[in-house]
């Protein structure tokens, strides 16, 4: 089964020409169907769909067939259900996050698009509708009600009044975000008292969402107590753990609380965390989540076109990995995010700064960093063995050895790894394209302090080069 997946692939331009000859065709089937009735007509299609698509793409009967727009890979072979690129947790060497033994669907949907020789970026493909599952998408194409993906165009947004970190990005300084993680208790003074650490020092907090399928205190909450302490928070959503309905009403309840800084992420696999045995969700990705709150923002309607009786002001966000696989083709990811809505940017951390910088050369070539601001995420941990252990247990994390060596090799690694955080946020800062950096560092608070501080980015000592 997987050996014709991958032969799918390789065959994708000559797939593709059958399929649309098969679409042709099927506009003379529309008498036949009438004469017949939906319901026969699907009794005949469905299994001989089944076993086609099931033989030549491992097919699970989404009744949403897009196999002519993902390079002839099936995204619903995705285990966590990605309609539009990759996560940001692919292995180093192109395979899946949650299956190692798999390679990852949105790599091989980018092979085959080269060959049908079709661009992969600039088309977005709607959620789920879980209505149609164990549907034949053939009838759909005879019928016509077939939905083909839709052409992302950016939308016209109306003019609205700007806030704080939203601001901060727009003024053209160089910002800095630091990531905390909500306690495991409902004691908010916990919070506040991290939290405040960076009060003078950074733009924005992130406060994490289940960060690695973790459980902690929920974000939207941790960050209405930050707001009400006079703090700046970007909440995290992740669409692992709610469904379209939960999340739109999260939001919505975030913002009442004043809450309007917005990250969209899909999220790490429940696997990675300590409730392995989670049913994850994934009804939506991080792109349709960007789009769905856009338009929640800026037409003031939910995703079903309901219309909302007063809109939130929000600032948007996603991240981007430019440290695992596809490498090149992570642009045309971004791309995609920046074309639904996403205005800042939070990359993974960065220990490889060539090849961050060969990343922000075709962000530049592309004109993203003047579309959105971007801020690189740096970070470190106190010891070798826990940024080793790091590497190789988090998803998406790329950390070079010779980092790895140097300070394991040191006679004080905690000052090691702090030494090269500083190293790294001064060569990032002198990236044309790059507008700030994110510090991360699991309960690393005062070495992340320290680091903004001895940096000099945040008092206006700019540590480009003359």
């Amino acid at each position: 089964m997987i050996a014709l997946r991958h032969w799918s692939v390789r065959h994708a331009s000559g797939l593709k020409r059958v399929y649309d000859a098969g679409a042709r065709l099927a506009l003379h089937l529309r008498r036949p169907l009438q004469w017949l009735g939906a319901h026969r007509m699907e009794r005949f299609l469905r299994p001989l769909e089944r076993a086609t698509k099931q033989l030549l793409v491992d097919c699970k009967m989404c009744g949403q067939c897009v196999l002519s727009s993902t390079g002839m890979a099936c995204p619903t072979n995705c285990a966590k259900q990605m309609r539009n690129g990759p996560c940001g947790g692919v292995r180093a060497d192109g395979s899946c996050e949650v299956d190692p033994a798999m390679r990852c669907v949105w790599i091989e949907a980018t092979d085959g698009m080269k060959r049908i020789g079709e661009p992969c970026n600039k088309t977005f493909l709607e959620p789920i509708d879980h209505r149609l599952w164990n549907r034949s998408s053939w009838l759909r194409v005879i019928d016509g009600t077939h939905s083909r993906p839709t052409v992302i165009r950016p939308n016209v947004a109306p003019a609205r009044e700007s806030f704080g970190f939203e601001q901060a990005c727009q003024s053209g300084r160089f910002v800095v975000t630091v990531e905390v993680s909500p306690p495991d208790s409902s004691d908010s003074g916990v919070l506040i008292a991290r939290a405040s650490r960076f009060r003078d020092l950074a733009d924005a907090i992130n406060i994490t969402d289940g960060a690695g399928a973790n459980c902690h205190m929920s974000s939207a909450a941790a960050a209405a107590v930050l707001v009400a302490n006079g703090l700046t928070p970007v909440v995290q959503f992740s669409c692992r753990d709610r469904n379209r309905i939960a999340l739109q009403g999260d939001i919505l309840g975030a913002a009442a609380l004043g809450v309007r800084n917005i990250l969209c992420l899909t999220g790490d696999d429940v696997s990675q965390g300590d409730h392995p045995y989670a049913k994850p969700v994934f009804d939506l990705d991080s792109i349709s989540l960007l789009r769905i709150t856009e338009n929640m923002r800026d037409r003031g309607t939910f995703a079903s076109g309901r219309k909302l009786d007063a809109a939130p002001n929000l600032f948007l966000g996603a991240t981007a990995n430019p440290f695992v696989p596809p490498f090149r083709d992570r642009i045309g990811n971004l791309e995609r995010k920046i074309d639904a809505g996403a205005q800042f940017i939070q990359t993974q951390f960065c220990f490889d700064v060539p090849m961050l910088a060969a990343f922000m050369a075709e962000v530049r070539a592309h004109g993203l960093h003047k579309r959105c601001t971007i801020i690189v995420g740096v970070g470190t941990l106190s010891s070798a063995k826990s940024l080793r252990h790091m590497a190789r247990h988090v998803p998406g994390i790329h950390i070079p050895e010779s980092v790895l060596a140097r300070v394991a090799s040191a006679s004080n690694q905690k000052d090691e790894a702090k030494t090269v955080l500083l190293e790294t946020i001064r060569a990032v800062s002198e990236i044309e394209g790059v507008a700030g950096v994110h510090l991360m560092g699991y309960r690393n608070d005062d070495m992340l302090a320290e680091a903004i501080e001895q940096s000099g980015i945040r008092h206006g000592v700019s540590t480009r080069a003359a």
